[in-house]
């Protein structure tokens, strides 16, 4: 699922910094043409958008950590003599 993310417009000069995102995929139609297909949209500030994102950029980070140690533990089984 990809997502489109732009800026919106504040209401107030103290409102905070707002992003929209729009979370889409690729569906053909019935022609078999790719066309891009909006799920939902959702709005929110942009400060919890960063802090949402840096967590999910840390585990993935940890995933990625586990994954290489597994697949080292893969590569040492197949080498092993």
């Amino acid at each position: 699922m990809a997502k489109v993310i732009s800026a919106v417009e504040a209401a107030t000069a103290e409102a905070p910094k707002m992003v929209l995102i729009k979370h889409t995929r690729v569906m053909q139609n019935a022609n078999g043409n790719d066309v891009t297909v909006m799920d939902y949209q959702e709005e929110k500030d942009v400060d919890s958008a960063i802090a949402e994102t840096e967590a999910r950029k840390a585990d993935l980070q940890s995933q990625l950590a586990e994954c290489e140690a597994e697949l080292e533990d893969y590569i040492a089984i197949r080498d092993a003599e």
